[in-house]
């Protein structure tokens, strides 16, 4: 005999802070503790939207403007510094009912990039802004700004110093601290995914990485399910990995978290580091990564909130 149905569908959440060499050798007791503690605030952020009944792309919303506001993290306040000494913000958003998609590039006064993003799809014929026309657009909508120097903190400055101090003619590829995003299906069966980004430290000529790339770092398909990536932006754009995720799903039937490996292991064989957050259309959620460790949660109506930051964990 069947099993009844559920009395409401189940929701889930999952997010990541990036991921790249985080060892409990390079972190501190206390960038330990902060950093779970901004994971822990941003799953309460977006599984009390879920909880609630509210909509998938409430939730991934609502989680990322937290780690965006969390100097623990590479967003919004606490963005990465590019090699001449400025705070570059980028972010994506994406809507798995109908792929209506928003994106935002290059930002200086936007306090909330994801939110800008959000904007760009709802109240904009266009997907992707950058510069100064993205912030002014922001303005336009009404949407919190900041100065400069609200993104820029002491930590992420040293660590600009230390990669000048060194000779290096590249940016930094050790990725202490990444990238945000977060993938969400609500008890309409909906999934939503959203990231945010300074950036890596160093970065120079106006580089963009896959965060903000529809398809690359950021893609929701009602269909096959929610993605967003952290790691080297460079071979998340050249595999197209958060769609490549979604179209194993959909076409060649795998379950979400073998694809999101899958596609994991071909961005290794290229040389790439890096890893993905995944929710599937049934809330199935998980991660994928080949790095020393990934910030990272999950929440769901049937499972307590959970964070982690390494691979052993």
């Amino acid at each position: 005999m069947p099993a009844a149905p559920a009395a409401t569908p189940p929701w889930s959440i999952v997010i990541h802070g990036g991921a790249g060499t985080i060892t409990r050798a390079v972190l501190t007791a206390a960038q330990d503790s902060g950093a779970r503690a901004g994971l822990r605030a941003a799953l309460d952020a977006g599984s009390a939207v879920l909880a609630g009944g509210g909509a998938a792309l409430d939730a991934v919303e609502a989680a990322v403007r937290v780690l965006e506001d969390d100097p623990h993290f590479n967003a919004g306040h606490g963005a990465a510094y590019t090699r001449d000494g400025r705070n570059e913000l980028d972010a994506a958003i994406m809507d798995g009912r109908d792929r209506a998609a928003g994106a935002a590039t290059g930002l200086s006064h936007t306090r909330n990039p994801v939110s800008l993003a959000r904007a760009v799809m709802t109240h904009s014929p266009h997907v992707l802004l950058s510069g100064e026309g993205a912030d002014r657009f922001s303005r336009e909508q009404g949407l919190e700004q900041a100065e400069p120097s609200y993104f820029a903190t002491a930590e992420r400055r040293r660590q600009l110093d230390e990669l000048l101090a060194s000779g290096s003619d590249g940016f930094d590829i050790d990725m202490k601290y990444g990238t945000v995003g977060a993938v969400a299906r609500d008890r309409r069966g909906h999934v939503a995914a959203a990231t945010s980004t300074g950036g890596v430290t160093g970065k120079r000529w106006g580089r963009i990485g896959d965060s903000p790339v529809i398809g690359a770092g950021t893609y929701a398909d009602d269909r096959a399910g929610a993605v967003s990536a952290t790691g080297a932006g460079e071979y998340f754009i050249r595999v197209g990995a958060a769609h490549e995720i979604c179209a194993r799903v959909r076409l060649a039937g795998e379950d979400i978290l073998t694809a999101g490996g899958g596609v994991i292991d071909e961005l290794t064989a290229m040389g790439g580091a890096g890893g993905v957050i995944l929710v599937a259309p049934d809330g199935i959620g998980g991660w994928r990564f080949n790095t020393p460790g990934m910030y990272r949660g999950h929440a769901s109506s049937s499972h307590a909130p959970h964070v982690a930051i390494y691979g052993d964990e």
